[in-house]
């Protein structure tokens, strides 16, 4: 298991190659991160090769390579041009590509929704979320709320003192739900949907 640091370091190379084409320096990894320390940055490399995730080439200032089973795991398809939904617009075909990489990450885990209580913010009934786990979440977030360790529930997240939370449907007809902090463990943050229609 990789540590939270770890995940979002893996996940910054792989962004940063798939963007790029070329791997990051410790320097722009940092930078990229919000740290100051590369010292720490180059821990979390170390980590990650020993736990093969990537391979670290002697020598090289841009010396990390995705091993081959993360290069295939690189998810995109083809970015073709826009579509309007308003007014139509001149169809331009397009030659770039859209990577999925950053929602479909190695750390993501999918859900399919159950119920109607995040419709007005268009997550629907059968809908899956991409999820990224993580046990602590900023105010606003829309989470997967583990509650007194048996019900998990998909609803955004209102801290209303330390020891007292909400959390709030996206449904304007369902009522938030209060609880002690202490009966709420997140699970992870809401990092993308799929809607499929065949």
């Amino acid at each position: 298991m990789l540590t939270s640091g770890q995940y979002k370091t893996l996940d910054y190379i792989r962004q940063y190659i798939a963007r790029e084409g070329f791997a990051p320096t410790l320097t722009e990894i940092a930078n990229g991160l919000g740290t100051r320390s590369k010292g720490s940055v180059h821990k979390q490399v170390q980590a990650l090769a020993e736990a093969g995730y990537i391979d670290l080439l002697a020598g090289r200032k841009r010396g990390i390579q995705l091993t081959e089973e993360l290069q295939e795991s690189i998810i995109s398809i083809p970015l073709i041009g826009s579509i309007a939904a308003g007014q139509p617009i001149e169809a331009i075909s397009g030659k770039d590509k859209l990577d999925l990489s950053p929602i479909m990450g190695t750390d993501r885990y999918a859900l399919v929704v159950k119920g109607d209580s995040m419709m007005d913010m268009g997550i629907l009934d059968g809908d899956t979320v991409i999820i990224k786990p993580c046990d602590t979440a900023r105010e606003g977030e829309v989470v997967v709320a583990l509650i007194d360790e048996s019900e998990a529930t998909l609803k955004r997240l209102h801290y209303l003192d330390t020891e007292t939370l909400e959390l709030i449907p996206e449904n304007k007809s369902m009522q938030p739900m209060r609880y002690q902090a202490g009966r709420v463990r997140i699970q992870g943050v809401l990092a993308g949907q799929l809607r499929f229609y065949m």
